[in-house]
């Protein structure tokens, strides 16, 4: 024990002069003990160097007794930071005695022997708090606890449900503030187009009563109650009267430029009917009837021939013919601030099969009459409404309208959008009103699969492209336009 400045632990032995201080005698003038190492003794690390530090110090101040009772202590806090820092680092490592190598320090050896029962105990109670097993000690264990799969699954159903929603209400805000036409500019466009056509019929008995033609009518969106924003344009049909046996059609996939969806229509058995047996051999060009100039035709009667200032005068309106390009389109202003476009434009029936002069957008495709798909088409999804009080004609006009009032999207046709709205009728069954925001984003999404694909099958003759006349710069802009927004759908109702 120590004294007040006397020996430690026996008395002092003489000490070979030069040789190393014995190992049992504490050192003079004050120093602390353990400053030194052992011969041969293996370098620890640290915290090792630290508690030898503190052991060999401790016997001065609280004797054999209490530095006995700090060891043990020290040994098992020790342990305790082993085993905390090592278990993350390795926990699956296994030692060559087949245990997991954090779980029992080789340093310890057969120190927990010296424990004594009431020092386990107490110590065990000191451990539960720490971790004893590899799954205890994975790096995941102190994080926040994750929500379950199928809380977090509600929640995003719930975040789609606010936002389908808020979408819908959008898409019927959007509809009633830009897409519908009031009633009564509906009905004042249709007087003033039913006028005109009158007029134009019996000028025509009246100036050429030789030309074979069938009663006009008029067609259109407005007529289908389908037309969106402003009631501006409508079709004027003018048939022509074939002889069956002096025209035949042939399909364009079947001639050298293999376009479906148009036809040639070619002048038969010259030879028994030589030029001149009809009154549409004028516009026969190469054999063929021609398109291009049959429109010629009624481009000189209605614009070259009819005075339409008098005619605008006596019906109250301002009609003119529409500037170029617009070919065989008359302009009226039937209101100081409506304008209505009305297109004449000749069509034909042979068989079940109906053409009409609309040209490809291509010229040298300019002999090809266009097949008719648009009135199956429109009846074909009033029908499908009227069968389930669907909302197909109301998602197609909110399309048409953002085609219509976005630049970017005007080469996209009525025609088009309508096959869209079919083609994902065909898939999906419900079209209640509660769905109209899942079946425009649904619609959406398709639109840009058929861009991404160059290619858009009439929903009605599978064979007809309908992007067949876009260039792929157009359809490149188109889909880039709408993926753009298929992030915030609600882009598209801003304009």
């Amino acid at each position: 024990m120590p004294g007040g400045g006397g020996r430690a632990g026996g008395e002092r032995q003489p000490r070979p002069a030069g040789g190393p201080a014995g190992t049992d005698a504490a050192p003079a003038g004050g120093e602390m003990a353990g400053a030194g190492q052992r011969k041969g003794k293996k370098d620890d690390n640290g915290i090792g160097t630290a508690i030898d530090f503190v052991l060999s110090n401790a016997r001065l101040v609280l004797g054999v007794g209490g530095a006995a009772m700090l060891g043990i202590a020290t040994l098992a806090v020790k342990r305790m930071y082993d085993r905390a820092i090592s278990a993350p680092s390795s926990p699956t490592r296994l030692s060559q005695s087949g245990k997991r190598s954090w779980e029992e320090p080789n340093w310890l050896g057969g120190s927990s022997r010296l424990l004594t029962q009431d020092m386990k105990t107490n110590l065990s109670r000191s451990l539960q708090t720490l971790p004893t097993d590899p799954s205890a000690a994975d790096p995941d264990f102190f994080r926040p606890t994750k929500p379950k799969p199928s809380a977090k699954r509600s929640q995003v159903e719930l975040k789609k449900s606010r936002l389908r929603l808020s979408l819908q209400e959008k898409l019927f805000a959007y509809y009633r503030r830009k897409v519908a036409i009031p009633v009564e500019e509906q009905a004042r466009a249709k007087q003033a187009a039913v006028e005109i056509c009158t007029e134009l019929r019996s000028f025509l008995r009246a100036k050429l009563p030789d030309m074979p033609l069938r009663d006009m009518y008029l067609s259109g969106s407005l007529y289908d109650d389908l037309q969106v924003v402003t009631a501006d344009h409508i079709q004027l049909i003018v048939p022509l009267m074939l002889e069956q046996n002096l025209w035949s059609c042939i399909p364009g996939e079947d001639t050298i430029m293999n376009i479906p969806g148009f036809y040639l229509v070619r002048r038969e058995n010259p030879e028994y009917f030589p030029r001149g047996s009809s009154y549409w051999d004028r516009c026969v060009v190469g054999g063929y009837l021609s398109p291009k100039a049959v429109a010629d035709t009624f481009e000189k009667v209605v614009a070259g021939s009819i005075n339409w200032p008098a005619i605008g005068t006596l019906l109250d309106y301002v009609i003119r013919p529409a500037a170029p390009p617009a070919d065989l389109t008359l302009e009226v202003q039937y209101d100081p601030e409506r304008h209505l476009f009305i297109d004449f434009l000749p069509s034909l029936t042979l068989g079940d099969i109906i053409l009409v002069a609309k040209p490809h957008r291509l010229a040298q495709n300019d002999n090809l009459w266009r097949l008719s798909l648009r009135p199956a088409e429109t009846a074909r999804l009033r029908a499908l409404d009227q069968c389930d009080s669907g909302c197909r004609c109301l998602c197609l006009k909110i399309f048409k309208a953002v085609c219509k009032l976005n630049p970017a999207l005007g080469h996209l046709t009525a025609s088009q959008l309508t096959s869209v709205i079919l083609h994902l009728s065909q898939e999906e069954s419900d079209w209640s009103q509660d769905m109209l925001a899942d079946r425009f984003l649904q619609a959406l999404k398709g639109l840009i699969r058929y861009l991404e694909a160059g290619v858009l099958p009439s929903a009605l003759n599978p064979k007809v492209n309908l992007f067949s006349e876009l260039t792929p710069e157009e359809v490149d802009e188109l889909g880039y336009t709408l993926y753009c927004s298929l992030s915030e759908p609600e882009v598209l109702l801003q304009t």
